[in-house]
């Protein structure tokens, strides 16, 4: 088939156009201006791509002679000269999540992971496991795989399919969550927290859509649910369509047995699971002990918990769990070390710069934690930039204010598209640095007993506001000063390009 794919620019339509390649179709594409790394990546694999055109599908003549389906992406909406004529002409046309259920899922044991966080880390760790314990399944997610594989396999001999379910609506010709599409046999729920406000109009509307999908799994199939997370709780309360396997991080299995109100309504037959992690030691209830295990924080844990309940369905040895939990390389974007040195000329002290996804309030204060715990002793510096849609509005203006509360200077530039949002409903970031150095008393511990005005304790212990991220870095460039004796960790946050920061701070801080 030739297969033209309206908006391939984006990471997920990308991944589909490559696949689609792969399968042996004709694959064309076309999009606005596109930059690396998906121009990159579609020049290689020999994907044409141009501007939007009804010239590009006309079956007539020229570049979409014999175009015999188009797949619209969920960016693209009417008015497209495109999208026009395919409704015009009655060209055949589908969702690029009908598209992966068609041409990939059908005869596929599919493996969803769903939720508000840890998706892409989750789908990637199931990926991984399953592989170590022989045929690579299919795969589809969203991101870069730390070693940089892609996102996405095709793989005809495997049974398993893994992929990403994305809560976000499917097309302009259907409003529904991609993962409706995607038929699971297995799924896994990682959280379930009010998101996507763009789409959503409150959290009941959210919610529904998990509980659809959860009454697509066969009795035959599994969900594996995260315990510790109320909204997962609260939606799975009652459900008895499939087995249930629980798993949790330990505090809530302390807090549960304490009270005895934590496994209240919670449906137990399958277990519930979780762990003790002592550093990079864990033990999991499954798949046992793991010396040295390769991700950081009890979020990433409860991660790899769920992965290996999913991998030991699927008949994985718990002994080759272990032996993937260990050399796992993680996910590009999601604690990404750029740089980690012994000691800087500044002040022969170590320096860390790590990058990640997290821009939901719970995401930005989960990721905070667990760096600040790997790395005890050293100064945390944030940046955060609001990108995403929930993240420009004010429904988490408290949330955020508490958000960065374990960070020890915090640089929050100002949200990225005033125009996405109303006024009335924009997040106050001003605000939240006001709230923020409320807060704060004059001087840290680390800065001891110098005056609250000095360099170098604004340096350990400073809350900036930048209008744009060249406002943000020049403050931070103004502030910083690596702490002597313990060392620094530099962790920036934002679902985006956050400007070119990255760039800058790599060049910055690789100088000191």
């Amino acid at each position: 088939m030739h297969i033209h794919l309206t908006g391939v620019g984006g990471v997920a339509m990308g991944n589909l156009a490559a696949m689609l390649k792969q399968s042996g179709h004709t694959v064309t594409g076309s999009d606005g201006p596109l930059y690396p790394p998906m121009s990159d990546k579609l020049r290689d694999w020999g994907i044409p791509v141009r501007a939007f055109d009804e010239r590009n599908i006309r079956r007539t003549s020229g570049a979409g002679a014999h175009v015999d389906l188009v797949v619209i992406g969920n960016a693209i909406s009417r008015g497209n000269a495109e999208v026009e004529y395919v409704l015009n002409e009655r060209v055949p046309y589908m969702s690029m999540a009908a598209a992966l259920s068609e041409f990939y899922l059908k005869d596929k044991e599919v493996i969803v992971v769903a939720g508000t966080h840890g998706k892409t880390t989750t789908t990637f760790l199931i990926d991984h496991l399953i592989a170590a314990g022989g045929t690579p399944p299919g795969l589809f997610a969203g991101g870069v795989r730390g070693d940089g594989m892609d996102g996405w396999r095709v793989s005809p001999k495997s049974p398993y399919f893994v992929i990403e379910g994305d809560e976000y609506d499917t097309a302009f010709f259907d409003k529904s969550a991609k993962f409706l599409h995607y038929r699971p046999r297995y799924l896994v729920v990682t959280s379930i927290e009010f998101d996507h406000a763009d789409i959503y109009d409150n959290e009941r509307l959210y919610r529904r859509s998990f509980e659809r999908l959860l009454r697509l799994v066969p009795s035959a199939g599994l969900v594996v649910a995260f315990a510790a997370d109320k909204g997962v709780r609260e939606t799975l309360a009652g459900y008895d369509y499939s087995d249930v396997q629980w798993y949790a991080s330990p505090d809530y299995v302390k807090k549960s047995m304490r009270s005895g109100s934590g496994r209240a309504g919670l449906r137990l037959a399958g277990g519930l699971f979780s762990f003790q992690r002592d550093g990079r030691r864990v033990d999991f209830d499954c798949p046992g002990q793991v010396d040295r295990f390769a991700l950081l924080g009890d979020y990433n844990t409860a991660n790899a918990l769920a992965a290996s309940l999913v991998a030991k369905r699927v008949g994985v040895a718990e002994t080759a769990i272990v032996g993937a939990l260990t050399d796992f390389p993680g996910v590009l974007r999601r604690q990404q070390i750029r740089l980690d040195r012994v000691a800087t000329k500044q002040s022969g002290s170590p320096l860390t710069f790590i990058e990640d996804f997290a821009h939901h309030p719970t995401a930005v204060a989960a990721t905070i934690a667990a760096v600040r715990e790997a790395y005890a002793g050293r100064t945390l510096h944030v940046l955060f930039e609001p990108r995403s849609a929930t993240s420009h509005r004010n429904i988490f203006q408290r949330r955020y204010a508490t958000a960065f509360r374990k960070a020890h200077c915090v640089y929050l530039a100002d949200i990225f598209n005033k125009k996405k949002v109303p006024p009335a409903d924009r997040l106050d970031v001003r605000a939240i640095v006001a709230e923020l150095r409320k807060k704060r008393t004059a001087t840290t511990t680390r800065a001891g007993k110098k005056k609250a005005g000095s360099r170098a304790a604004k340096s350990q212990s400073a809350v900036e506001f930048g209008k744009d991220p060249d406002a943000l870095f020049a403050k931070f460039r103004k502030n910083f000063r690596s702490t002597p004796g313990g060392g620094d960790v530099v962790l920036v946050l934002s679902n985006g390009a956050f400007g070119g920061i990255y760039t800058k701070l790599d060049e910055y801080l690789s100088a000191l």
